[in-house]
């Protein structure tokens, strides 16, 4: 009986393992699922419908969501109206019991504007100091002069930069233009055309037209920078400042963590002290991030900082150069936190090492060095490369010591540019993990924000994915060398 008991024992366990990987599969699928359809779904250019209300009330906007009424039974639904300036909002609840109509006209347009954010209504005129475009000769102006102006930023020569005056047909409108747009419930507003950054007409665009709007949206989010309180425009500052920061802390931490375990597992005496060593190393490991970040902050910013300032940059002073956060405190940081990461995993690659290896080399005449760089450490690479690995995954998702020892909101300037020396370390950067956080949590509008967190945190995670295939496919390199 017994022995039953601990054969259907043994038997189960593999079940409950292959379970368990499946079930941790499954919700990394489930997560990546959600990231994907919310973050990039965000993109796509939805539809835009004329609602019509039971009072009379006229709107239009993009379906969001649906909800339960909180007072009564039924739901209600969540539309995007847009036009801040002329409501003073962006959202607008309304009842589905409460719509008699509903429909989505090809003539409704949406701007996308550098002031008061996105308008949802008609294209009325295009007025120029020499004519007035109404009806599609308006739209067509109107596009035309945005790809004109695409193009000029994309290093395109302008018929207007060259002195050619205005004629009818000409592709680049004048500067002192605008626009008359109205909202459906039939308001008026004069609209420059130079806070316009782009026009669709979503209910009347194809499937083509769909695939390369939403491509030109994904390409703005990874190329642009944030704007409209990071409710808008792109992240490429922050994803700029995470890999630099990431490859930065990883050229710091991982010569500290080989040589650190090299010496307690091949030069330190094997006894008490160093017992204690390792303990305390991984006991390190364990030590909640955001106390590195305070650490960072009195040790690296104000202590070494500050002595830089005083040394070298007194002329500046009381404004800080080094005294402050910046790239160079924020990758020393993160190679503190991550450093017994690398020490646990490269020690543990060196004691699987057989001592005959060593003792052979030695027999063979090689010095102790020799044994080292040219026996031990070549087979130990892969297991530093899971150090590394293991370092990245952790270091590209802290946001809490970033907080206190460099990272910022909106930096002006970017860490790496044109000027000499070209790396400046003691710039503030933008980090992705920061980013969300700040978008989720201190936006004025989360509504908004919320699709942007979502396709920064599937960013962020794509990232991350990256950086470790790239050291796993060097791992793997390294090993088949070895085995050949």
């Amino acid at each position: 009986m017994i022995q039953r008991l601990a054969k259907n024992r043994d038997e189960a366990w593999p079940w409950l393992s292959a379970a368990s990987v499946a079930l941790s599969l499954l919700m990394l699928a489930a997560l990546m699922s959600l990231l994907v359809v919310r973050g990039l779904g965000h993109f796509w250019p939805a539809p835009i419908e004329e609602v019509t209300l039971a009072d009379g009330q006229v709107i239009a906007g993009h379906a969001v969501r649906e909800a339960p009424l909180p007072d009564r039974p039924g739901h209600e639904r969540l539309y995007y109206t847009a036009n801040r300036d002329l409501d003073g909002a962006l959202w607008q609840w309304v009842a589905l019991d409460a719509i008699q109509t509903r429909s989505t006209p090809a003539d409704l347009v949406l701007l996308d504007r550098a002031s008061w954010g996105d308008f949802v209504g008609r294209l009325v005129a295009v007025v120029t100091p020499n004519e007035r475009l109404e009806g599609e000769a308006a739209w067509q102006a109107l596009q035309q002069h945005l790809n004109q102006r695409n193009a000029v930023a994309n290093g395109a020569p302008s018929s207007a930069a060259s002195g050619d005056s205005h004629v009818p047909g000409d592709t680049y409108l004048p500067g002192d233009t605008y626009l008359i747009v109205e909202s459906v419930e039939g308001r008026r507003r004069q609209q420059p055309l130079h806070d316009i950054h782009r026009a669709q007409r979503p209910n009347a665009m194809s499937m083509g037209e769909n695939i390369q709007t939403w491509g030109g949206a994904v390409w703005r989010f990874l190329s642009q920078g944030p704007r409209a309180a990071n409710t808008g425009g792109g992240v490429w500052p922050a994803i700029f400042g995470t890999v630099l920061m990431v490859l930065l802390m990883s050229l710091l931490v991982t010569p500290f963590g080989v040589l650190a375990a090299i010496y307690l597992n091949e030069i330190a005496h094997q006894g008490r002290l160093t017992r204690l060593v390792r303990i305390g190393v991984r006991n390190l490991a364990g030590v909640p991030s955001i106390v590195y970040g305070v650490f960072g902050l009195g040790v690296f910013v104000y202590g070494i900082g500050g002595s830089l300032d005083e040394w070298f940059f007194s002329d500046t002073l009381p404004s800080p150069t080094f005294g402050t956060g910046g790239l160079l405190w924020a990758s020393l940081t993160l190679a503190l936190l991550t450093l017994p990461v690398v020490i646990v995993a490269t020690e543990e690659g060196l004691a699987r090492i057989p001592d005959a290896q060593r003792e052979g080399a030695l027999a063979l005449g090689a010095t102790r060095l020799e044994m080292l760089t040219r026996i031990v450490l070549p087979m130990a690479a892969p297991a530093m490369l899971t150090g590394v690995i293991l370092a990245v995954a952790r270091a590209a998702g802290e946001v809490a010591p970033l907080m206190l020892v460099g990272v910022a909101k909106l930096a002006p300037q970017m860490p790496l540019d044109g000027e000499f020396p070209y790396l400046h370390l003691e710039r503030k950067f933008m980090h992705l993990g920061y980013h969300i956080f700040d978008t989720a949590f201190h936006g004025e509008d989360v509504q908004a924000a919320l699709p942007l967190v979502y396709a920064t945190a599937l960013l962020l995670v794509l990232i991350v994915l990256v950086l470790n295939l790239t050291a796993i496919f060097l791992r793997h390199h390294l090993r088949r060398e070895r085995g050949n």
